[in-house]
């Protein structure tokens, strides 16, 4: 008989191995991102295990999702990230999983025109040195 892998409830407190796993990130790289952003606050019990909030989950989600998945540096997502609490990420998060990042900042309509017109020459670059 195979075992099947027990499922936490959604508000189950997770071990960094379960969120490291859920990631598909390695343990350090989470480790690291504590050093990073001050929204990931785990909390530590006896011998240091690290426990992680659902909220503190959505907040590394959404982290990953920056570095990983939209191309920004550590120093660009801490920007994106800057005076956002825990709660406020996850929040954000939970309303709407790809949060307009030029209403985030607060940016004026053409400072927006002018991020998505450099977006535009850059595709183009990107486009020309792939078929160079």
């Amino acid at each position: 008989m195979q075992q099947q892998k027990h499922e936490k409830k959604a508000g189950a407190f997770r071990t960094i191995s379960e969120v490291a796993d859920h990631l598909n990130v390695e343990q350090h790289v989470l480790r690291f991102w504590e050093t990073k952003f001050s929204q990931i606050k785990p909390l530590k019990r006896g011998g240091g295990r690290r426990y992680y909030r659902p909220e503190d989950v959505t907040v590394l989600e959404h982290i990953y999702s920056l570095l990983y998945k939209e191309g920004y540096t550590i120093r660009g997502a801490q920007k994106v990230l800057k005076g956002s609490t825990r709660n406020q990420i996850a929040e954000t998060a939970n309303t709407n999983n790809a949060p307009d990042r030029a209403e985030a900042l607060g940016l004026t309509d053409k400072q927006k025109a002018l991020l998505k017109a450099t977006l535009g020459n850059l595709k183009d670059m990107k486009k020309l040195l792939a078929d160079a």
